[in-house]
């Protein structure tokens, strides 16, 4: 009796970290659930139930086995740690890991940092930047200034959600320096077009990943994930479009 239920918090343990490294990893909600059901139902547990949420997960199995809540309390978009948790699922419905085993791997993942540089993303930031500004249609003598007004959105965003508790903030300011390097840059003749400038310049900051996980939550039928997910969206387009209104109004 003892072994059963040490097997069974272990396999309880190996879904709720799965489910948790890849919901804070960016992964939608009916992908986290159906990883979790999948894992359960690889080791034996047919009935299991999950239901997860932005913030948190709650899963549960039939029988004396207690439900477990988990909270998720930061979220990033980190994709190499949700294809690492799903090839560990396939490993699992394969029997080639035990749910020790599998407990240390997903523990590795965890702590484990697979992103990449905070130069690198704001290098990607930079030529990003321009990029978008081209493609908007401006013109290749501004592509500098947009590379430039980019870098230095996204370096705020990167230091200042490290200092800022609410996100919101930080999206905020970073967009107002954005506004603000491109109206001083036009005023001084660096550039043409501020507002192409600005439109290239804040589409690193733009919220694609999330957008479009709460339109495939919602359609796969999760309204709570998906609305939460949409509002979270809306909040930070929101800050990014504050943040240069204000800039354009004041300078």
């Amino acid at each position: 009796m003892e072994i059963r239920t040490t097997t069974t918090y272990e396999i309880i343990e190996v879904c709720l970290l799965a489910g948790k490294i890849m919901l804070s990893s960016g992964a939608e909600t009916y992908r986290v659930e159906d990883t979790m059901t999948r894992i359960a139902a690889s080791y034996g547990i047919r009935s299991s139930h999950s239901f997860v949420t932005p913030t948190g997960i709650i899963f549960s199995m039939d029988g004396n086995d207690p439900t477990k809540l988990i909270r998720i309390s930061e979220r990033s978009t980190d994709l190499h740690k949700v294809t690492n948790v799903n090839s560990i699922s396939r490993q699992i419905s394969s029997g080639e890991l035990t749910a020790k085993e599998a407990l240390v791997k997903l523990k590795e993942i965890e702590i484990s940092n697979l992103a990449y540089p905070k130069w690198l993303q704001i290098f990607a930031a930079f030529i990003a930047s321009g990029c978008f500004m081209i493609m908007y249609q401006g013109l290749w003598t501004d592509f500098l200034v947009a590379c430039f007004a980019g870098g230095l959105g996204f370096s705020a965003l990167v230091y200042l959600h490290k200092l800022l508790e609410i996100k919101f903030f930080a999206e905020f300011i970073a967009s107002l320096i954005i506004g603000t390097f491109a109206f001083i840059a036009v005023s001084y003749n660096l550039g043409t077009y501020v507002d192409k400038i600005i439109i290239g310049a804040v589409m690193p900051l733009v919220p694609g990943l999330l957008i479009t996980n709460a339109v495939r939550d919602l359609i796969t039928g999760h309204l709570v994930s998906g609305i939460a997910k949409g509002a979270e969206a809306f909040l930070t387009a929101s800050a990014i479009g504050s943040g240069i209104a204000v800039a354009l109004i004041f300078l």
